[in-house]
Formats: structure tokens, C-alpha cells, sequence
């Protein structure tokens, strides 16, 4: 008879036939268990198709009322995740051995939930059943993984009454139940009481202590177990080395992976995907990928690692080609490894990208995972999509306060404000907890709105629910009140901090910076340097800024070579804009040309644009055409630069060419983003745009502005109007006197009592005139007037700016 007649019978068939069983036949079914064809199977059963099929051979034999094989078919069932099959099997038996009681437990304790589990134990208990050693340590096992700590001291304090109080495995299992709980006192003085300790045991408590962030006691109490004669497994090196991780111990992991070499552990895949995960925490990405590509075998995980650590390390083009080459070899992606995509997507602002990745992830029934689409939400976010996010968001049924608190970012990284704040609202209406990575968006969009009144409220919020101390919290108040013109505050919030992320001493450095305060900027990097927290990529971009912003020229130079030598960064497009910047807005223009002609990397958008910037204020004609033709081939249809151009002839009364280039973006159908300046009163924040007359207060305004302006001239101030072509002088005056910025200022003199500072927030960069009108208007209304244009603030007092006329 072919087993394959069976492969389609159902479980009950032969289940009915177990009926009774008797010492006589089981000692005979031991006999032969080892030697027989059906037991042979059953030993090397692999799948529960396979069990399906070795069943009626069993049957067939007589061998189906013996315990020996009932014991094993239990087992099996169990391992293949059957446990209600593996009951059906149990239950008919009239007179069971202990055997089938605690096969049948070990499967419960792996396959079902705790109290499925309880339940049969105390149904063993009430048979009559002692328990063995292993009854307790699959229970003490399952506690410890549903961290219920009360069953588990119930059921440590049963194992202690019924005499295995001093058993190995059994206290063994007592350590990994109050690690897994959290209790590492607790598991540590179970631990010290163990009369002996095998490999096991420590590599337990080791796992413990760097699973509940005491990495150092970890490291450490690999040492002792060195020392107590016990050598490292590969067990003992996966549970170590993310407490290597956790503390960036480079040194002593790279001494792991020493030992793991010598030892042979590296060829195991666990291990390997151990120092996979400790390099990439450790920033050391080159050598990660170098463990990768010397893997003889990967598995998901190893792809997974090598996709998000790539990604989290700055490297999203590495993580996204990873990710693809994943798919050319037929792996199938996990949701780990779609997280790992779209924030490598997110971080790059590759929307065909990102999307490809969205349809992979429809195509394998992700889109019910929260966490893969709060990951979505936040990659349209960072691609500017930010209404594919939203439209997400609304659609799904199931949001996590991680989810709104995604969005709320999306939104504040995007610059609404608004549609931000409303989330929030409703996020508590709705009785969502709110924790501090809300606060962290919030505080990120009312940052971009740069409205005081607003700042101080988050603030006091944060406060209110005990959340201002948490370092991310703070961070994000420092930046917060730094984009707000508050930058004093802002430091004295810096310095309050008892915890500080290198994210914390950028946002502070990067503060000074666009406060034109170059020398404190630089105080505060040296300062940084001699702490325990490292400076980054991003740290040495802030810098290098601020460098930019006050003049500082050799400092920026000497502080760009050191980012390469001193700490192995390379640079990024990013960092060669800054550098183009430090050079062109000092008037290097021929220095900062040829820095952009060495770059390793081709320039991009944002080098030229610095570059046409620095032609602009030293009006340059001949660089910038070159720099302005570069710029088109990248990109034709971005009008700013365009208009820039259009400025470089302006200044240099070139109307012929003026008039060029503004045919050209009419054919395009490019145009020049209008001046919008906001200023806050009385808690609204009040919008002008350049020459706008649609204020309520609008003719009262225009009337202030024009005894305004015979003020400032008696104090000494000249219209710069050889910028505007073809209109009579007077009308030149006015149309510059209709500047966004003036109607902001005007209004928020006219509605504020004699010594208020004046705020003001302007979405593009201030133009000349502008900036030598509102230094004479704080001379002669004895006013403070902060204005944030798009790249800094300007401090305007008693006649003088805090760039001091270098921006």
C-alpha cells in the first residue's frame, strides 16, 4: 500500500483508533522504536505533510496505542504548530504515561497562549502527574516572553517547593524569566545563589543585562565569565554585542569580531548578522558591508541589516541598491525590509523610488501593517508629497499615536503650520496619548512659523506634561526658540540640559549660525570636541554655515579639510554648497570657482545656486552666465535662479539682458515667487505681500510708511533704486517702499507700544535696500526689528544689523 493513499486522510482516522495501551506492548514498542522502518520516519520527519504520509505506516504496524510512538507523534504535531491535533491525539488515550503529559505542555507553552498553558498544567497537576524540570522551564520561558512577572515568581516558587530549587536548568530558566521582565536585580541574585553556573547561565544574564540597556555591566560580566574558566560561544557573542552597539565600542567590537574569526563563529549567520548590526551602530558602514560581501550565506535578516543600517548611516543610495540587488536574487522581502526601503527613499527625496516600493508593498498584503504605513506616511512626507500622506492617513483604520504623530510631522516638515496644529487638536479630542515625539512635531512646525507667543505655549505644554526634560523634547525647544530670533534663550536651554545628543549641539551651533554669531559658534564646536559627544556630518555642515554667514573664511577651510581628515567623513553636496558659499560670499568668486571645478562628485543644484548667489552680491556677470547655463541644464524650469540672472544684469544696468531672460520665463511660464513677510499680533499672525493692498489697516499703513520714509531720509538714508528699470524715480521709491517686509514692519509699529521688539518672518532673502531701510527705521523709532529671511536672521538696533552688512 503507497503512504501517498494517506497523504489526504484526516487526522481523526487513526486517532480513533488509540483506545488503550499497556506496559507490556510499550516496553516492546521501545524495543523496537529505534530499528523500525515507521520510527526511522518518524525521527526524521521534517514537515507535517511528511507526518501525514509515515501515519498509516504506524497503523499499519500496530504500533498506533503505543506510547513511545504517541509520545513522538505529540511532539511532532507540536513542532509543526498543531497543537489541537496533537490534543486529538492525547485526549482518547485511556491510561496515559507522564510522558504524554509533558510532551503535550511543551507544546502548549510553544504554541498557545499562557493561559492555555496554565490550564493544562494544573489539569496535569490534578492527575496526578509530578512535574519534571522541563515543565517548569517551558512555563518560566513562556512567562518571561509575555513579561508576566506574577505567574512567573508563581510558578519559580512551585519549582522551588517540589525540590529543583537548586536544579541548573531550573534556575537558569528563574534568571532568563526576571531578565526577560526587566528584574535584573532579581535575576542577578538568582544568579549569585546558583551553587554552579554552566555557559548557559552567564551567557543568560549577559543577554539580560544588555537587552535592558546595562551594556557595561554586560561587557563586564563577559569578562568574569572569562575569567571563571567559561569560554564564549556564539550564543555568548550574539547576546554581547549589541550592548557593543548600544555604547559604540568600536574598539572592543572590532576585538569580538577578533575572537569570532578565530573561533569560527563567523561563518555562522547569526553571528555575522551580530556585527553587521554592531558596525553599522558604531558608524563603521564600510566594514559592515565588507562582513556582507564575505557572507557565504545571508539570510533576510543580514539584507535587512545591511538595508536600514545603510540608511540610518547616511548611505540611502548603498541602502536603496541593496535593497534592489535583495530582489534580483529572489528574496522576498519582510516588512523590516520595506521599512528599510522607504526610509532610504525618504531620506534620498526619491519619490519614483518611494513608490515602486508602495506598490511592493500593496503587492505583498503589507498595507495592513501600522509600522510599515507610518514608515509610507513618512516617506511622502519627505518627498513633499505630503498630500498622498495625508490621504494615507485618513484611510487607515488603525493609527497608532506613532501614526499622528507622523503626520504631524509630515505636515510641520512641509511648512503647514496650520494643518499641523489642527492634527494635534484632534489627536487629543480623539483620546490619542500623546508622548514626546508629538511634542518633537509640533515644536518642529511651530519652528518653521517662528511666532513667539506660540513657542512659549508648546513650551509650557511640554512643561505641563513633564516631557521638557527628554533630550529630544529639548533639543527641539532649542531649535525651536533659536528659529524664533531667541537665541539667548535658546542657549540658556542648551545649558540647563543634563543630557545632550550630538543633534543637541547642532541645533545650538547651527542657532549662532544663522544668527550671524560665527565666533560663538565656533567656541561651541571646540567646547563639543572635548566632550564624549562626537561631532557628525551634519554637526561640520552647521559650522562650516556659520563659518559662511560671519566671514570667517580660513576658519571654514581648515574646519572642511579636518571633517576629512581628522574624522573620516566624506563630504556630501551639501557640504561643497557651504564651502562655495564661505568662498563667493567673501568675494573669492575665483577661488570658489575652483573649488567647484575639483569637487569628487559632480555639482549639484544647490552648489550652483551658491555659487549664482556669490555672483549676485558681487555682481559678476561672466561667472554667473556660466554658472546660470549649468544651472538651466539641471534645472530649466526653477524660476528663482532664473530671476537671480535676470538681478546680475540688474545691478550691473544691463536692461537689454534683463529683458533677455524675462521674455524667456514668460515663454516658460516662469515667474518670480512673490515677497511674503508674516508678523504677529495679539496672537494672529498677519500675511503682507509685496505691494498688496488688501490689509484692513492697508491705507493707514501706506500713509505710516510715507512719513516713514521722510524720517529715515532726514537720518541719512538713500533709496537704492538703480535695480528697478523704465518708472520715474519717485514711483522707484515707492515701489520699494512696498516691499513685504516694510508693510509688516509699519503695521507692527503701528500696533505696538514704544520699546516692543518687532518680529518678522520673510520666505525670501532681504534684499538690499530693504536692509539698509530698516536699519534707519530701528534709529529712528528707537525699536528692535528681527527679521528670519530665508537663510538668517538680521538684528536691526540703533541703526545697525547684527550681520553687520554681510550676508
Amino acid at each position: 500500500m503507497s503512504l501517498q493513499l494517506f497523504d489526504l486522510c484526516p487526522l481523526p482516522f487513526w486517532s480513533n483508533t488509540i483506545t488503550h495501551t499497556n506496559s507490556k506492548s510499550s516496553t516492546t514498542a521501545t524495543s523496537f522504536y529505534h530499528t523500525h522502518p515507521s520510527a526511522i520516519l518518524l525521527e526524521n520527519c521534517t514537515s507535517k505533510k511528511e507526518l501525514y504520509q509515515i501515519l498509516p505506516l504506524v497503523i499499519k504496524n500496530g504500533f498506533y496505542n503505543e506510547h513511545v510512538f504517541l509520545a513522538k507523534v505529540i511532539r511532532l504535531l507540536c513542532k509543526f504548530g498543531s497543537i489541537s491535533e496533537a490534543a486529538s491525539v492525547f485526549e482518547p488515550v485511556e491510561h496515559k504515561l507522564d510522558v504524554l503529559y509533558h510532551a503535550l505542555l511543551k507544546g502548549y507553552a510553544k504554541n498557545s497562549s499562557l493561559d492555555d498553558a496554565l490550564s493544562f498544567f494544573h489539569r496535569m497537576m490534578c492527575d496526578g502527574v509530578r512535574p519534571v524540570v522541563g515543565d517548569y522551564t517551558c512555563l518560566l520561558e513562556l512567562c518571561g516572553g509575555n513579561l508576566d512577572l506574577k505567574r512567573g515568581r508563581e510558578i519559580h516558587g512551585q519549582l522551588i517547593t517540589n525540590g529543583f530549587g537548586s536544579n541548573l536548568f531550573a534556575m537558569t530558566a528563574a534568571v532568563n524569566l526576571y531578565a526577560k521582565c526587566g528584574q535584573m536585580d532579581d535575576a542577578y541574585k538568582m544568579f549569585e545563589k546558583m551553587p554552579q553556573k554552566d555557559l548557559v547561565t552567564w551567557t543568560t544574564l549577559v543577554a539580560g543585562y544588555a537587552q535592558n540597556g546595562f551594556a557595561k555591566r554586560a561587557l563586564h560580566l563577559v569578562s568574569q565569565m572569562q575569567e571563571a574558566g567559561q569560554k564564549p560561544d556564539s550564543v555568548t557573542l550574539v547576546s554581547v554585542l549589541p550592548a557593543v552597539a548600544d555604547m559604540k565600542a568600536l574598539r572592543i567590537g572590532r576585538s569580538i569580531h577578533g575572537y569570532a574569526f578565530r573561533s569560527g563563529f563567523e561563518s555562522l549567520v547569526n553571528v555575522s548578522n551580530a556585527l553587521l548590526d554592531m558596525y553599522f551602530k558604531c558608524g563603521s558602514a564600510r566594514i559592515a558591508r565588507m562582513v556582507f560581501e564575505g557572507m557565504s550565506r545571508k539570510s533576510i535578516v543580514s539584507w535587512n541589516t545591511v538595508i536600514g543600517g545603510s540608511a540610518q548611516n547616511g548611505e540611502s543610495e548603498e541602502a536603496y541598491a541593496t535593497f534592489l540587488k535583495m530582489l534580483d536574487e529572489r528574496e522576498v522581502p519582510t516588512r523590516v525590509t520595506i521599512m528599510g526601503a522607504l526610509l532610504a527613499c525618504a531620506n534620498l527625496g526619491d519619490l519614483e523610488g518611494g513608490r515602486f516600493v508602495h506598490r511592493l508593498l500593496d503587492q505583498l498584503k503589507l498595507d495592513f501593517d501600522v509600522s510599515v504605513m507610518n514608515s509610507l506616511i513618512s516617506m511622502y512626507s519627505k518627498c513633499k508629497r505630503v498630500d498622498i500622506a495625508a490621504s494615507i492617513f485618513d484611510h487607515l483604520k488603525e493609527k497608532t499615536n506613532v501614526t499622528w504623530n507622523a503626520m504631524i510631522l509630515g505636515y510641520a516638515q512641509n511648512g503647514c503650520v496650520e494643518e499641523a496644529l489642527n492634527l494635534f487638536c484632534m489627536m487629543q479630542s480623539q483620546g490619542t496619548k500623546l508622548d514626546c515625539f508629538t511634542l518633537v512635531g509640533v515644536i518642529t512646525a511651530l519652528a518653521e512659523f517662528s511666532v513667539n507667543h506660540q513657542a512659549k505655549w508648546i513650551h509650557g505644554l511640554a512643561i505641563r506634561t513633564y516631557m521638557d526634560k527628554n533630550v529630544f523634547v529639548s533639543t527641539a525647544l532649542v531649535d525651536m526658540y533659536a528659529k524664533c530670533g531667541a537665541i539667548k534663550t535658546a542657549r540658556k536651554l542648551f545649558d540647563m540640559m543634563q543630557e545632550r545628543h550630538v543633534i543637541t549641539w547642532n541645533a545650538m551651533i547651527d542657532g549662532y549660525g544663522t544668527h550671524g554669531l560665527g565666533k560663538e559658534a565656533l567656541d561651541l564646536f571646540k567646547e563639543m570636541q572635548k566632550g564624549a559627544v562626537k561631532p557628525n556630518d551634519i554637526t561640520f555642515l552647521s559650522v562650516i554655515s556659520a563659518c559662511s554667514h560671519s566671514g570667517f573664511v580660513e576658519e571654514g577651510l581648515f574646519l572642511f579639510k579636518s571633517m576629512k581628515e581628522d574624522y573620516d567623513f566624506e563630504p556630501n553636496l551639501d557640504h561643497y554648497s557651504a564651502m562655495v558659499d564661505l568662498l563667493g560670499r567673501a568675494g573669492r568668486l575665483d577661488d570658489a570657482w575652483n573649488f567647484l571645478q575639483g569637487m569628487t562628485v559632480k555639482p549639484g543644484i544647490s552648489v550652483l545656486g551658491a555659487m549664482l548667489g556669490a555672483c549676485k552680491i558681487h555682481k559678476n556677470v561672466e561667472l554667473g552666465e556660466r554658472v546660470a547655463e549649468k544651472l538651466f541644464e539641471l534645472d530649466p524650469n526653477e524660476g528663482g535662479y532664473h530671476v537671480l540672472l535676470a538681478n546680475i544684469y540688474a545691478s550691473n544696468s544691463m536692461w537689454d539682458k534683463v529683458a533677455k531672460v524675462r521674455r524667456v520665463m514668460e515663454k516658460k511660464g516662469l515667474h518670480k515667487t512673490p515677497g511674503c513677510s508674516l508678523v504677529e499680533m495679539r496672537n494672529e499672525v498677519h500675511t503682507f505681500y509685496s505691494g498688496s493692498t488688501n490689509h484692513p489697516e492697508s491705507k493707514r499703513i501706506y500713509a505710516f510708511l510715507e512719513t516713514l520714509g521722510d524720517e529715515i531720509k532726514g537720518a541719512g538714508y538713500v533709496p537704492e533704486t538703480n535695480s528697478i528699470q523704465d518708472v520715474e524715480e519717485n514711483l522707484k521709491e515707492q515701489l520699494l517702499s512696498s516691499h513685504s517686509e516694510r508693510l509688516a514692519i509699519a503695521y507692527g509699529l503701528l500696533n505696538t507700544s514704544p520699546g516692543t521688539t518687532i518680529h518678522i518672518r520673510k520666505n525670501l532673502r532681504v534684499c538690499g535696500d530693504c536692509h539698509e531701510a530698516t536699519k534707519y527705521i530701528s534709529l529712528v523709532t528707537g525699536r528692535e526689528i528681527i527679521v528670519r529671511d530665508l537663510r538668517r536672521f538680521h538684528h536691526f538696533k540703533n541703526g545697525n544689523c547684527s550681520c553687520g552688512d554681510y550676508w
